[in-house]
């Protein structure tokens, strides 16, 4: 059977396998047993988005843990960053957040954080999958854990995000925000407001399944108009979650990972502060990015794609900032995880402290011409036995020298595959990106 815990903990379609309630009370009851206490009780932290099968999956993980005697400390609709930060602050063996991230409201997930805030290692997720097929012993009446509601969540995640900014005002900036209809929907607008933003907030009207609908950072292009419209200085495009942001400029321009990581690490090395002189970023990142960092004598780390695959570089190289160009961004100073309510914080702060539009800030990189193309695929053949794919491959790259890339994998959460071709050509990456995305599409679609 297929491992059931991909690149971003276990996702899928809810109420089908994987993300049933019978799979989530098995996770729950294996998480309990690995982290059952000798002395003690066991506490875990629950937090969810805001899609409808979110109260069927915390039921059924909370029914898990507290069948083997853990302590459940509920907190609701809260970013992803919120339960990384809380496991923590609250004293907690494990966090689990209930999310599909960015996937459309149908879908659904289980991300689990360890005591520390950081995503579980592969070893402790292979563990839960064991324990999930083995048969658990019961335990009597008076050993069953206990369920409790945490009123003052926000109010603890407020305090923490404002603290990465050491609550400076950011009065004097106007921002559309939005939310995505998820997590972040009431707590994004409250933290800028109070750091005296004038908010125009959008997509904060979750029902159930409109999360990610047509807006978010997937979808940045409502929030680009908006930023028109009301003539603000900048856009912060948040995804259900809240784990990654997307921005605009005050043109209504987008404003990706790549640059925004750029302009910070471009001000921690001016303020002394860029640890190890690197950033970590993924092999999708913009050729330009490395190229314009490369020039101002900042090394960069190339990792696999996914953000546990850039902390866990990160944490190996003393690096305190990365992120993918996605969104998730990685100030490891403050979060253990992509956290995009502090990401936004940064970079509002920046404008304010430079009196910098953020065009100004974003404008250091020349970006190369890049396509990315997703399709869904029949099957997940690896690259390299895909016929005839390798000897295209090597072609392309041939013919891009050192000003060109191709970069082909699958997604870790969903049956697609994703077609990068980055050139500093524009007519080779045009050529490219419809000759390789055509040859796969004839062999897996």
């Amino acid at each position: 059977m297929a491992r059931l815990f991909g690149t971003d903990g276990i996702r899928g379609k809810a109420n089908t396998y994987p993300i049933t309630p019978e799979i989530a009370l098995k996770v729950g009851k294996a998480v309990a047993r690995i982290y059952a206490r000798e002395n003690g009780t066991a506490k875990a932290v629950i937090g969810k988005d805001t899609r409808l099968s979110g109260y069927m999956l915390e039921t059924a993980l909370t029914s898990g843990m507290l069948s083997m005697g853990m302590d459940v400390l509920e907190i609701g609709p809260m970013p992803t960053p919120a339960v990384a930060h809380l496991v923590r602050s609250m004293g907690a063996d494990v966090g689990v957040m209930i999310t599909a991230s960015h996937n459309p409201s149908d879908d659904n997930g289980i991300k689990i954080f360890s005591a520390d805030g950081f995503k579980l290692p592969d070893e402790v997720e292979d563990r839960i999958e064991q324990l999930m097929n083995e048969d658990t012993s019961t335990l009597p009446p008076s050993k069953i854990g206990k369920a409790y509601r945490i009123e003052d969540a926000r109010g603890r995640y407020i305090e923490f995000a404002k603290s990465s900014i050491h609550s400076k005002s950011l009065r004097g900036i106007k921002a559309v925000l939005d939310c995505a209809n998820g997590a972040a929907y009431y707590i994004a607008p409250l933290i800028l407001k109070e750091l005296g933003v004038e908010v125009i907030p959008v997509s904060v009207t979750p029902n159930g399944t409109n999360i990610n609908e047509n807006c978010g950072a997937t979808h940045p292009e409502q929030m680009c108009e908006l930023v028109r419209k009301h003539q603000a200085d900048v856009g912060i495009s948040l995804d259900g979650d809240a784990d990654r942001v997307i921005f605009s400029d005050s043109n209504g321009n987008v404003v990706n990972g790549d640059r925004i990581i750029g302009l910070c690490a471009l001000d921690y090395k001016a303020e002394g502060k860029l640890a190890s002189n690197s950033i970590a970023v993924t092999s999708m990142s913009n050729m330009g990015l490395i190229a314009a960092m490369k020039q101002a004598g900042i090394n960069v780390e190339i990792t696999a794609v996914g953000d546990r695959y850039v902390i866990e570089r990160m944490k190996e190289k003393k690096i305190n900032l990365g992120g993918e160009q996605s969104g998730h961004l990685i100030f490891l100073d403050y979060a253990t995880t992509g956290d995009g309510i502090i990401s936004a914080l940064h970079v509002l702060k920046l404008m304010k402290e430079k009196h910098m539009t953020l065009a100004e800030m974003a404008a250091f990189m020349e970006e190369y011409p890049q396509h990315l193309v997703s399709f869904k695929v029949r099957e997940k053949k690896p690259v390299a036995e895909i016929n005839g794919l390798p000897a295209l491959i090597a072609e392309a790259e041939k013919e891009f020298g050192e000003t060109g890339r191709v970069v082909i994998r699958y997604s870790g959460t969903e049956n697609k595959i994703r077609v990068l071709v980055e050139s500093k050509s524009q007519e080779l990456a045009d050529k490219w990106i419809e000759r390789l995305c055509n040859h796969i599409k004839q062999e897996l679609c």
